[in-house]
């Protein structure tokens, strides 16, 4: 029989060394063992709370997301306690210089609920440009120029971490300015388009991390790419 000193000991070594592994790892063998920690029952868990919890004071980044929602996935009461203790707001702060309250959005995109957070998002943004755009659900490019430079990088930040760095207005930015700002090869690179055939909303659309990278969320180009434009000149992406 072994000895319950030794095998504790030899548990507390393989902790140690996961977490080390974690922390110091490339991102994608940090992303492999995050996933095999998420399936490893709990002590694998406590290793992903351990680094979650290490990682508290620095900005979030796309691994830190991974670890959340495997964490916010979990029935465990134990993990629930430890995320609403230390992590109330989710691992984004979710700033606003409108109020605007962005709290389902972290949820929805937590749960990778991504068509109902994408709708979210296009709700949040009428928001921030007042009644009218609220009432006839899209937005004129001059309202676009006029969000404030925090909430748009919340609601970029939150897409962002929470799709492994696939999602966000900033990756299709990136993405646009590396077609040399051609729209029609952006539209094919991001899956919204086929040859001269637009995407039909919702059932061709792809949910999940399946799809093309950029591919969430939307925006409608059938009003032209005026709105788009101006979201991807906006200020925000300077700071």
């Amino acid at each position: 029989m072994t000895d319950p000193k030794i095998q504790e000991s030899t548990s507390n070594s393989d902790f140690d060394s996961q977490l080390k592994q974690l922390i110091a790892g490339s991102e994608r063998n940090q992303k492999e063992l995050v996933e095999k920690l998420a399936d490893s029952g709990t002590e694998g868990l406590k290793v992903l709370m351990e680094f979650l919890s290490k990682r508290r004071d620095i900005p979030a980044n796309v691994v830190d997301g991974k670890v959340y929602q495997v964490l916010y996935q979990s029935d465990f009461p134990e993990i629930k306690e430890f995320l609403q203790i230390n992590f109330p707001q989710g691992i984004v702060p979710l700033k606003s210089d409108c109020n605007i309250d962005y709290t389902d959005l972290q949820r929805l995109l937590a749960n990778q609920e991504f068509q109902e957070a994408d709708r979210l998002t296009l709700q949040k943004m009428c928001e921030l440009s007042g009644e009218e755009a609220v009432k006839r659900k899209w937005l004129y490019f001059t309202e676009v120029e006029k969000f404030p430079i925090a909430d748009l990088q919340t609601i970029d930040k939150l897409w962002l971490i929470h799709s492994e760095g696939k999602f966000g207005f900033s990756v299709q930015r990136e993405m646009w300015l590396g077609l040399r700002k051609n729209w029609e090869n952006l539209w094919v690179k991001i899956g919204w388009k086929n040859g001269n055939n637009w995407t039909r909303y919702p059932n061709e659309f792809i949910w999940n991390l399946d799809a093309p990278r950029g591919h969430l969320p939307l925006s409608n180009q059938l009003r032209g790419v005026r709105a788009i434009s101006s979201l991807f000149s906006h200020p925000a992406w300077e700071k």
